[in-house]
């Protein structure tokens, strides 16, 4: 790419992220979602091109990941060096929180030299994203009565109701993919469940993909079984981006249909929404009799279900029989990780290391929510940091 016009494109946007936390993807602007888009292109390709993009001299990210993550947390990690940020974990079993220390107070102690705060909480339907927000009023009042020096931005590294990293990752895989965010266009996406040996996965990710890619004037099939609906309020969200963008919404509880002529298919396991209202509820008063025989229905339910695979007969109902393939990893592939799941071995295998590169534009997303953060003219900043020519290997 030449990165020179892409820097004027990113110039021509309209946005105020500077100082503002990425929470979700639907409280940013079309422009902002485009910025965060071309500042990670810019910063990938002066990677490529060899030059620095160390724009911090000293300072910390802290990543607090309430839930197991490998892609994210080392994206996040590889995101704040690439700016010239050390990384530090909260490690909550190995900190005062354990010990019943209160969240403006954490927030507080963690963030006197700190610049970010990335933060992953998914495991709590309702909780997630509220227990952002309170850290993020935490800090603001840290920083208004002169305990910190600056206030961390926060960034949400998947929670109950989103997944902003991950479908701005797609989002660029697919403009990769495709040529441009315009040929998205009429393109038909399907965003299905699959059928997984396991339960309590996430809705952040089916809803995250639904939420965003409505915006690009694509006609979005969001397919699953009875009962294993998403949140209707994000739902809801989804349908209107579509009108708005020229697109189109419909929910279909046949996969088979589902696939006929798509272009773009995301088959991914998630928990019914009512089923983690349910699971909350156990988690808060950790009733471990209950989650147990919760997962036992549930599992029992997923079970009449594993004919939800996507595999080469689906394959052969998209477009062209060869619909891109997308999937935030790991899948659970049958045969592969599990017996039953997901994904049919062969046909995973047919797009693995184009869901490689789709998961290698994560920690590039990060690193843009970051700039943007604290550079209030990031074409500014980025344009300085060319013109520097300062490489990042050799000297």
């Amino acid at each position: 790419m030449n990165i020179n016009e892409n820097i004027k494109k990113l110039a021509s946007l309209d946005q105020h992220l500077y100082h503002n936390d990425f929470l979700l993807t639907w409280e940013k602007t079309d422009d902002e979602i485009k910025t965060i888009m071309e500042v990670a292109k810019t910063l990938k390709a002066m990677r490529a091109a060899n030059i620095s993009a160390r724009l911090f001299d000293s300072g910390l990210a802290i990543s607090n990941f309430r839930d197991n993550s490998t892609r994210t947390r080392f994206s996040f990690a590889s995101a704040a060096n690439l700016l010239g940020l050390a990384v530090q974990d909260l490690d909550e079993e190995k900190s005062q929180i354990a010990h019943g220390e209160t969240v403006r107070e954490t927030a507080n102690m963690i963030s006197f030299l700190s610049d970010f705060i990335g933060i992953r909480d998914d495991m709590f339907l309702g909780e997630g994203n509220t227990y952002m927000r309170e850290v993020g009023a935490a800090l603001d009042e840290g920083f208004a009565q002169g305990v910190l020096p600056e206030r961390p931005g926060i960034i949400n590294l998947q929670c109950d109701m989103d997944h902003p990293t991950q479908s701005l990752a797609d989002l660029l895989h697919l403009e990769h993919q495709m040529g441009s965010l315009d040929n998205l266009r009429g393109k038909k996406m399907v965003m299905s469940w699959a059928y997984s040996p396991s339960y309590g996965k996430p809705l952040s990710v089916p809803q995250g993909i639904i939420a965003l890619m409505s915006r690009f004037g694509m006609n979005i099939e969001l397919a699953y079984p009875e009962g294993y609906e998403l949140i209707p309020e994000i739902v809801d969200i989804a349908k209107r981006n579509t009108q708005k963008s020229g697109g189109s919404f419909h929910i279909n509880h046949s996969m088979e249909d589902a696939m006929q002529d798509a272009d773009i298919v995301y088959p991914k396991s998630w928990a019914p929404f009512h089923i983690m209202q349910q699971r909350t509820e156990l988690l808060k008063t950790a009733d471990k009799n209950g989650l147990k025989s919760l997962e036992q229905s549930c599992l029992a339910n997923n079970a009449k279900h594993k004919d939800w695979e996507y595999n080469a007969k689906r394959m052969e109902r998209t477009k062209n029989q060869d619909a891109l393939y997308l999937h935030c990893l790991p899948a659970d592939i049958s045969g592969i990780s599990c017996k039953e799941g997901e994904v049919e071995a062969h046909v995973f295998e047919s797009y693995r290391i184009r869901t490689y590169l789709e998961a290698g534009y994560k920690p590039y997303v990060i690193a843009a929510m970051m700039l943007t953060n604290k550079f209030e003219y990031p074409a500014e900043t980025l344009f300085q940091l060319i013109e520097n020519k300062k490489k990042r290997v050799g000297f």
